[in-house]
């Protein structure tokens, strides 16, 4: 499927890009609150940005949006001290403000945006299977020929996501995601704070192995190393370090 500008008489309009955050979720196996992860959304914000983009921030259901604790620079665990873009973005009110009152997927219009872009954290994991809202809307922005991007857990919508004819979009492409190689990290992580059983997971299921199940070709960069692939107008960044890189492929795609 070839990528086509909607917009042909107006080379002068901003790009737009809609980013979608998960909804407040509660982990089926750890029982904690997970949430959406804040690089994943800062970080292609903040790069989408730069080029002189517009974007607008929307959720499966809409309202206020929860990050994962580990996720917020401030947070005691130390975990994203580093993070400075997402810093920046936590201390900027009128930024931090865009997660307090999402608009649902619903009311993204496909010919008002150039490409939509999924975020990930943990949420996605528990909640996105019923998020038949998004699940239409990205499938609506794919075969509209427009960049359809997901990242991180963000890209477990793959596994649900349903193409006009029956067939599910990932089947036959090229993907990456949340590999198995950072699920067996975090596994030990929990399993080291004795947060979990040794014979329990962190998550309910694995992306690489879903994604595999369906007959997409799963690849990945290594260990939390930033990594992300195009396929035609279908773009997915490995985890919560390849927001910088997820957004150049679609800038890539769409132009400046």
């Amino acid at each position: 499927m070839s990528l086509r500008d909607p917009n042909p008489s107006n080379k002068n309009k901003p790009k737009r890009v809609a980013i979608v955050i998960a909804n407040p979720a509660t982990s089926t196996t750890t029982g904690w609150p997970v949430g959406f992860w804040w690089s994943e959304l800062t970080h292609p914000y903040h790069a989408f940005h730069e080029v002189g983009y517009e974007v607008e921030v929307f959720s499966p259901a809409g309202g206020k949006c929860e990050a994962d604790g580990m996720s917020d620079p401030r947070d005691a665990s130390g975990y994203s001290a580093s993070d400075l873009i997402s810093m920046g973005f936590v201390s900027t009110p009128n930024l931090a403000a865009l997660v307090e009152k999402t608009k649902p997927v619903s009311e993204i219009s496909v010919a008002r945006f150039d490409a939509i872009i999924v975020a990930g954290g943990q949420a996605p994991m528990f909640n996105f299977e019923r998020a038949t809202d998004l699940h239409n809307k990205f499938v609506e922005f794919y075969e509209a020929g427009k960049v359809t991007a997901a990242l991180c857990h963000g890209v477990a919508l793959l596994r649900y996501a349903k193409l006009s004819n029956g067939e599910l979009l990932a089947q036959g492409k090229t993907v990456t995601g949340f590999a198995n190689v950072e699920e067996d990290f975090a596994d030990n992580a929990v399993w080291g704070m004795g947060a979990l059983p040794k014979d329990q997971h962190l998550m309910p299921w694995r992306i690489e192995d879903e994604l595999k199940k369906i007959r997409a070709n799963f690849v990945q960069g290594g260990l939390w190393r930033g990594f992300a692939v195009r396929d035609g107008n279908l773009i997915t960044g490995q985890q919560n370090f390849s927001g910088a890189e997820t957004a150049k492929l679609v800038i890539e795609a769409l132009g400046r």
